[in-house]
């Protein structure tokens, strides 16, 4: 009967063991922003709306399935377990097809997501009039925002910005020498792009490199399945 495949085995082990790694430093990582005081000052100095704890746990719960699926892929090849090796596999292959369907549902319910995304920015704008904390922390994310990207606004261009204008007039000064970028507004030249449109732009842009990403680690998952198998196969006709 044909043995199993020492090379195929700790090229297992060693993927495996990096897969449990990399689930340790995550779990660790989202651990310590859970419970440190550090870590909870970091996580709520953003916006109050949001709640990042959310995430956090999310992160959580990723660490510690990598964690749980790395062990299995590690000792299943070391020990040649055909029992955890099956268990690395079906974990592996449920992981899998998630990503997938996610892949499936964000494709299906792409112009909602554009809609919402709509929606939150028309409902944000509004901070830009007002004069509370919360509205002044937006403000100056939106005002830096609108140096870097040349936009104004949200919804209305300058109008967004109200009596508050003034506060935000540099960073809307239109440098287009050409003038095709710029519109005026209190007698002041300001770009005629809304930060909406840059907004959904850099949305767009990273929702590609999350699908790179997502690509790159479904062939890995591939791999690992192929590999889990062959191994098991090869255990199995020992």
């Amino acid at each position: 009967m044909a043995g199993v495949s020492g090379c195929l085995k700790y090229s297992m082990f060693f993927f495996n063991f990096l897969f449990w790694i990399c689930g340790t430093l995550i779990l660790a990582l989202a651990i310590w922003v859970r419970v440190s005081k550090d870590g909870k000052e970091i996580i709520t100095s953003g916006d109050a709306g949001a709640n990042p704890l959310v995430a956090v746990n999310m992160l959580i719960a990723v660490g510690a399935i990598i964690m749980v699926l790395g062990f299995l892929g590690c000792c299943g090849a070391v020990k040649e377990s055909r029992c955890m090796l099956l268990l690395f596999f079906i974990g592996l292959l449920l992981i899998l097809l998630l990503q997938v369907a996610a892949g499936i549902l964000g494709a299906t319910f792409k112009s909602e997501y554009s809609r919402l995304l709509n929606e939150t920015l028309t409902e944000k704008a509004k901070l830009l009039t007002q004069t509370t904390d919360e509205a002044k922390e937006f403000q100056k994310a939106i005002i830096s925002f609108q140096k870097e990207f040349q936009c104004c606004g949200l919804v209305k261009g300058a109008e967004d910005w109200g009596n508050n204008f003034s506060e935000a007039q540099e960073s809307c000064k239109c440098t287009d020498t050409t003038g095709a970028q710029c519109s005026t507004h209190l007698g002041n030249e300001v770009n005629s792009q809304t930060c909406t449109s840059s907004i959904k732009h850099l949305f767009e842009k990273n929702i590609i490199i999350v699908i790179g990403i997502a690509f790159g680690l479904a062939v890995v998952e591939i791999l690992g399945l192929v590999f889990s198998m062959v191994l098991y196969c090869q255990i199995g006709s020992k």
